[in-house]
């Protein structure tokens, strides 16, 4: 029963929640309040801005020391596909103050305590599942052209994508491949965490709804994981710092696009019988 109850949620049938039709100007808007509530906390932050540094810092001496250069761009998209767990606490700001609260750091690391925090941690499971996938199918891409002798140091790196028979292959199959997995994150939680803080439907459908979401909002969608792709890129060649802000007004957003995208429990309530 328990099983169940991450898979379908709490109650007696699937609750199936309702997409809405949004448009590109509704993601500027989610950017826009995601920002705000940013900036209405800025406090919070810190700890990220300090974390961040420190995680570029560690990756480029792992790298150097174990000549891992390959997995350096790989890395930095796995940040797109694993966001969606890291920005759980942001979201729950958000939802907060959406209800008029003042949310501290206490409330935002309240999302442990949620009643659908099985259903998170399935879905979380099943993003982690796929970045390692992509880690894997990077790895595998790369030694199928370079051999398994990893260039040690990043302007090793540099020149074998640039001036080697393969390294254009790397760059555009490779590119093309991290689309894929990209492509599949989107569809199965673009909005499915925040649904899960905002109703306890169960992992199942959390991941059905942001499919439909995806389906009926294709545009949009396919323009808002190239903004979080774009994003996370240029936050993290910067070595990380940047992420400490881009992440945040992201997951932020995030928060609004889901408010824009599936209706609310009132709003259902008070739309025509079909």
């Amino acid at each position: 029963m328990a099983h169940m109850h991450v898979m379908t949620g709490a109650g007696d049938k699937l609750d199936m929640p309702v997409i809405q039709t949004i448009t590109v100007s509704d993601l500027m808007i989610a950017l826009r309040r995601g920002a705000e509530d940013f900036w209405a906390k800025p406090s919070h932050y810190v700890v990220l801005m300090l974390i961040y540094p420190v995680i570029g810092i560690v990756l480029t001496v792992w790298m150097n020391g174990f000549y891992t250069w390959p997995l350096l761009y790989p890395l930095i998209g796995g940040f797109a596909l694993i966001g969606p767990v890291a920005a759980l606490p942001l979201y729950e700001i958000s939802r907060r103050r959406e209800m008029g609260e003042d949310p501290s750091w206490r409330d935002a690391i309240s999302v442990v305590c949620s009643p659908a925090i099985g259903s998170i941690i399935a879905v979380g499971a099943m993003l982690f599942v796929l970045f390692t996938l992509w880690l894997t199918s990077a790895q595998a891409l790369y030694e199928s052209l370079f051999g398994s002798s990893p260039p040690q140091s990043f302007q090793g790196l540099f020149a074998q994508v640039f001036s080697e028979p393969g390294g254009m292959t790397l760059a555009i199959i490779g590119t093309a491949v991290g689309a894929c997995f990209a492509l599949v994150v989107l569809c199965t939680s673009v909005v499915a965490f925040p649904l899960l803080l905002d109703r306890d439907v169960g992992a199942y459908v959390a991941v059905e709804t942001s499919f439909r979401a995806v389906m009926r909002n294709l545009i949009p969608m396919l323009v808002w994981g190239v903004i979080v792709g774009v994003s996370v890129f240029l936050g993290a060649v910067t070595l990380f710092v940047g992420l400490a802000v881009i992440l945040p007004i992201l997951g932020h957003a995030t928060w609004h696009l889901y408010r824009r995208t599936v209706a609310s429990a009132s709003m259902i309530r008070d739309m025509p019988p079909a």
